[in-house]
């Protein structure tokens, strides 16, 4: 196994070798000049504080990157005690191929379930998502799609603000 998997061990001079390359694109990606041709593109996240561990409340969260989501309830009691919910839906290939309204509704239809099956329905909560497409964030809360992958072709989302599709199929429901 050993002479099989030799030319699997890196020395130290490759290793090196990859940690340089993959610095010098990195800085690529962080440039404004050579950012649109750099192999690691690198954003704004516009994250304006890191948490500290004394967080506590309830939260949501969505979870958007293939033909599944997740739906998460997470409720931090203190720095060391937590609680976490979650149920993982399915995103038929219709919805996939349909409009970015009907994928939109069904994502606000599954969140509203979820938080009825955790009886959490009345309450407000703080609702993260993370939509694992390439987008351009413009702000904390504002991102345009650039374009689909994963097989997803929704019309009237690409270059569309999805954080907004969302706000506005939440809304619809009500």
């Amino acid at each position: 196994i050993r002479e099989q998997c030799q030319e699997l061990i890196l020395s130290d001079k490759q290793i090196e070798e990859i940690m340089r390359r993959l610095l010098k694109e990195i800085n690529r990606g962080l440039g404004k000049a050579t950012q649109p041709e750099a192999d690691i593109k690198c954003f704004i996240t516009y994250v304006q504080d890191l948490p500290n561990g004394k967080e506590k409340g309830k939260f949501l969260a969505l979870d958007l990157g293939g033909t599944n989501f997740r739906v998460l309830l997470i409720h931090l009691k203190d720095e060391n005690d937590f609680e976490m919910l979650s149920k993982i839906y399915a995103i038929p290939q219709s919805i996939m191929l349909g409009s970015g309204t009907q994928l939109f509704d069904h994502i606000a239809e599954c969140l509203a379930n979820f938080m009825k099956e955790h009886s959490v329905y009345e309450e407000k909560l703080p609702l993260g998502f993370t939509f694992s497409f390439p987008l351009t964030q413009l702000g904390l809360t504002k991102g345009i799609l650039a374009r689909w992958t994963k097989g997803f072709n929704c019309s009237g989302v690409v270059g569309e603000d999805v954080v907004q599709l969302l706000k506005d199929a939440i809304a619809r429901r009500g």
